[in-house]
């Protein structure tokens, strides 16, 4: 881990994960009795999305552990929940919307994980499936060298039959899972995109055949896996590229095992595009043909997305015509023309998810 300088909230220093931290990391700590005035020490800064990458606030989660993603009513959403471990990411891609999300921007870590498990509690007691993940506002797997929250995870989540635990990362930190009886309600997913992207965009990123890798060992220790093409860039080239990593994915992965696929394409609130053109001057991936969709987002133009995805759909249903495909914050028509159906044909995309997720990973209904 690339942290400089580790701060810890005087409210939770005593708590034994606060500690077992400091003895981790051997950096210099400070215990703080105020957080705004580490957060104010950012505001200032010239760059402090590079600086809270280097700054790790060990806290306390005070609102919900388990809360939806933040979809929008315009565009389908797969209702999806998110498990709130921790906040933004050690690696640093140029795309990633967390550079303008959070204020600050600020690695931070909660330790108050008995409540995150009484919250789990709540939601298994539930007669619903839920699908889970920890990897919406951090990597699900870079928190693994101070703390291994996620083997604790997948422990608790085997126990139960009505949530599934979805894992998404960057990384290959999975050594120390692949021996964990997770009875697959643990899905293990990788994002994915093009050597050129992952060169250009994804600093401090696994490489992508360093993440196939990662998912074939994961496989052979019985994990259900998921796969995420998001963002998809459009680029000279580009669809040939990603039409390289579907045979790459699928030459080593078996489609039977593989829970589900998403697409998404390249997206941004227009306040991340000046933050872009600051920390990423040789990005080009801003100045594509964009238009502002209905949930205020820079979005590729209509045509040009539905053309990019209905050759990926095509090429992927070539090589495993049984995985469940879905788009990530899509219209009807997007959908119709790319997937040939639409969510509601079938009940809507959270029931389509929930089928694939009894299915592969043997949640009860």
């Amino acid at each position: 881990m690339t942290i400089k300088k580790l701060y810890i909230d005087e409210a939770v220093a005593d708590y034994p994960l606060s500690l077992e931290i400091k003895r981790r990391l051997p950096i210099p700590a400070e215990t703080v009795a105020s957080p705004e005035t580490l957060f104010s020490s950012l505001s200032g800064l010239s760059d402090p999305v590079s600086a809270g990458k280097e700054m790790l606030f060990v806290t306390q989660n005070k609102g919900a552990f388990v809360r939806p993603c933040p979809g929008t009513r315009y565009y389908t959403c797969c209702g999806y929940m998110i498990l709130h471990i921790g906040t933004f990411c050690l690696m640093d891609c140029s795309y990633c919307i967390l550079q303008s999300y959070f204020h600050p921007p600020l690695l931070q870590y909660y330790v108050n994980q008995d409540e995150m498990m009484t919250a789990l509690d709540g939601v298994f007691s539930q007669s619903r499936i839920r699908r889970i993940g920890t990897g919406e506002f951090t990597d699900s797997l870079i928190w693994e060298p101070i703390d291994q929250i996620s083997a604790r995870l997948i422990r608790k989540f085997a126990a139960q039959s009505q949530a599934l635990l979805e894992l998404k990362t960057k990384t290959v930190n999975i050594d120390h899972l692949l021996s964990l009886p997770h009875n697959r309600k643990t899905v293990m997913a990788w994002s994915l995109n093009t050597e050129a992207v992952i060169r250009s965009q994804e600093c401090g990123a696994a490489s992508l055949d360093a993440r196939l890798d990662a998912a074939l060992r994961c496989q052979a220790h019985n994990y259900p896996l998921a796969f995420h093409f998001d963002p998809l860039i459009i680029y000279p080239g580009c669809v040939e590229a990603y039409i390289e990593v579907i045979d790459r994915l699928f030459d080593r992965i078996h489609s039977d095992n593989i829970v589900w696929i998403s697409l998404g394409s390249f997206r941004f609130m227009p306040d991340l595009k000046s933050i872009i053109e600051h920390r990423f001057p040789d990005s080009k991936i801003i100045y594509g043909e964009f238009i502002q969709g209905l949930d205020g987002k820079m979005r590729y133009f209509k045509p040009l997305r539905r053309a990019l995805y209905k050759k990926i759909v095509d090429h992927i249903r070539y090589r495993a015509p049984k995985v469940c495909v879905y788009f990530c914050m899509e219209d009807d028509e997007v959908w119709k023309h790319a997937l040939g159906y639409l969510p509601s044909e079938y009940g809507g995309l959270p029931d389509i998810l929930d089928r694939a997720a009894i299915r592969h990973c043997g949640l009860s209904h």
